[in-house]
């Protein structure tokens, strides 16, 4: 969705609603969004192996590229954007860290727990994209290329980590 469009949703009677659904699915993705961005900036200096290092930093890049493109759409769409994730992303981190500290394989723990929450994320863009007019779904669709990007990234690690 272009600015122009953007700027017709909101000037059509009755695309108010519309605009406000797509507002709220937006910000849900972006502050999930943001909270796998951190949990990904967290492993990627936790981790040891430095070519996983690197991955993992390209891949939380990546996330906030998709991040502010969804806060960028919103506020065309006239809404606030979520600027923050949610309490939870600390939390999980404190988890997977700990977890990560007690595992024999410190880096395998991390894939499994990044491929988890990355695959969650994947599945909620693509009942997002089911769930909003076909008009409306293009602002997420524009995104699936990226995080289909990041999930063969993190299953194609976590394949040989769980060996």
């Amino acid at each position: 969705m272009g600015e122009d469009d953007a700027i017709i949703l909101t000037a059509r009677p009755g695309a108010t609603v519309a605009t406000s659904v797509i507002r709220t699915t937006c910000n849900q993705l972006i502050r999930r969004g943001i909270d796998l961005c951190r949990l990904y900036r967290h492993a990627s200096l936790a981790v040891s192996e430095p070519g996983l290092r690197a991955v993992l930093d390209e891949d939380a890049q990546a996330l906030a590229a998709m991040v502010v493109e969804l806060q960028h759409e919103v506020a065309l769409a006239g809404g606030e954007p979520r600027m923050h994730g949610s309490w939870r992303a600390a939390l999980r981190c404190r988890m997977v860290d700990g977890m990560a500290r007690t595992a024999a394989r410190r880096d395998s723990a991390w894939i499994h727990a990044l491929a988890q929450d990355e695959s969650g994320l994947l599945r909620a863009f693509e009942r997002a994209i089911a769930g909003l007019p076909e008009d409306s779904a293009k602002v997420l669709r524009r995104q699936l290329p990226r995080l289909r990007g990041i999930h063969l990234d993190m299953h194609s690690l976590a394949g040989p980590a769980h060996s």
